[in-house]
């Protein structure tokens, strides 16, 4: 039933927002020791992880708008197994910005509506444009993610494992999106991609 359907994309979205996530895999870099950080570089580091974070929370949304207008059962299933591993480093950089004495962004919750409106709108697109948008988004936050490994204090081995982890799984999630037929998106819709993911990173390293 609609209603009932309503009520489990409503539960997920809370979950993301307001409950802990949980993760299956060992967190990358819970076996290395706490480095010496100044307050300056730990803040820095903090700033980042939550830029981080941000992007996991909409990851969540931009999955979930997906599925929710999926046509094809295989990609629906693809979408969901990369939603799953997408929680995983949701959990990562939530504990990490704990143990960095850090705070999640305030504006969370906006986050999450404006990347499910753009998930929706992407899968009234069709499956392929769908898929070339989630291979594009990925390769962008693969963009990103080297960027962080080259800004994050060097010795911060902990936050580098995680950064590392999570890059490796969004090369993934885009080689899986290209496999199912992923549609290369003008030239047009790539530099708005980037201008708004600007926006987004550097709102939440600050709010």
């Amino acid at each position: 039933m609609i209603s009932d359907r309503l009520v489990i994309e409503f539960d997920k979205a809370l979950r993301t927002l307001f409950v802990p996530a949980t993760t299956a895999r060992e967190v990358p870099g819970s076996k290395h020791a706490e480095a010496q950080l100044s307050d300056d570089e730990r803040n820095h580091a903090a700033a980042l992880m939550r830029v981080n974070h941000v992007g996991e929370v909409c990851a969540q949304a931009l999955y979930q708008g997906q599925a929710l207008t999926c046509r094809n059962p295989e990609l629906r299933d693809a979408l969901q197994q990369a939603a799953s591993e997408e929680t995983e480093h949701l959990a990562w950089t939530e504990r990490r910005l704990v143990e960095l004495r850090g705070r999640k962004s305030l504006l969370n919750p906006l986050w999450y509506i404006g990347a499910l409106t753009i998930g929706i709108g992407a899968g009234k697109l069709g499956d392929p444009w769908s898929l070339g948008f989630l291979a594009e988004t990925e390769r962008q936050v693969e963009a990103h993610l080297d960027h962080h490994l080259s800004d994050l204090p060097w010795q911060d081995r902990k936050s580098r494992a995680i950064v590392e982890q999570m890059r490796v799984d969004e090369i993934s999630h885009a080689a899986t999106a290209v496999r199912l037929g992923a549609r290369e998106l003008p030239a047009a819709a790539r530099l708005g991609m980037q201008l708004a993911s600007r926006t987004m990173t550097r709102t939440a390293y600050y709010v």
